[in-house]
């Protein structure tokens, strides 16, 4: 698929879910706040209890980039531990490498942060890691392969060039942003992620299934 196809992919998704889940995609909401097709503008009938759990679970899954048997995963993940499941799904979520990429400011989007690391521009402890879904734990110092800071994305990451289309850096997170690196100094809340999503009706979903 074309960078444009995908552009357009992810802008049309956007739409249908109500949230904006790239910078672009962003730009399009406000223009159009409505869902995509002939029928976007028009008032839709009450949702059925299965489709606003759906489409919740779709809303969660789409900002993390995620697929549905890593989704699940992570939910029966969270199931066994102490506390509310819910909560403790978006905590475990945003422990993946790739969010804590973006939340740092390395990445624009969920996408580009992937990237960055399929592509083995990021260390974890000086340890190269190449996957995105890589969890990183409290402590860890995630940083920028020295060979690859001096390439554009991250000399516009360096220099801020993402702060205007990126959440304020949340308090789970050290960020020297000038040194490409980040540490996670402890585990995050849920209050403090930058994600919309109901996650009970999350729950429900997969607690009905």
């Amino acid at each position: 698929m074309s960078t444009k196809s995908r552009t357009r992919s992810k802008t049309r998704l956007s739409r249908s879910l109500g949230i904006a889940l790239t910078p672009k995609a962003a730009k399009y909401l406000e223009k159009r706040p409505y869902a995509p097709g002939e029928h976007g503008r028009t008032k839709r009938k009450a949702d059925s209890d299965y489709a606003v759990r759906l489409r919740e679970k779709q809303r969660l899954r789409a900002q993390y980039g995620i697929r549905e048997k890593q989704l699940k995963i992570a939910f029966q993940e969270a199931r066994r531990a102490d506390g509310l499941t819910g909560e403790n799904l978006v905590e475990l979520l945003e422990m993946r490498l790739d969010a804590v990429i973006l939340r740092a400011g390395f990445a624009r989007s969920t996408s580009q942060a992937r990237q960055l690391v399929v592509h083995r521009h990021i260390l974890v402890d000086g340890q190269l890691v190449d996957r995105p879904s890589f969890r990183v734990k409290p402590g860890q110092l995630v940083h920028v392969k020295e060979r690859s800071e001096g390439l554009e994305p991250f000399q516009v990451a360096a220099a801020g060039g993402h702060a205007e289309v990126l959440p304020k850096v949340p308090g789970y997170l050290e960020v020297e942003l000038d040194k490409l690196q980040a540490r996670l100094v402890r585990r995050p809340k849920r209050a403090e992620v930058p994600v919309t999503c109901e996650v009970q009706l999350v729950v429900e979903y997969y607690a009905a299934r």
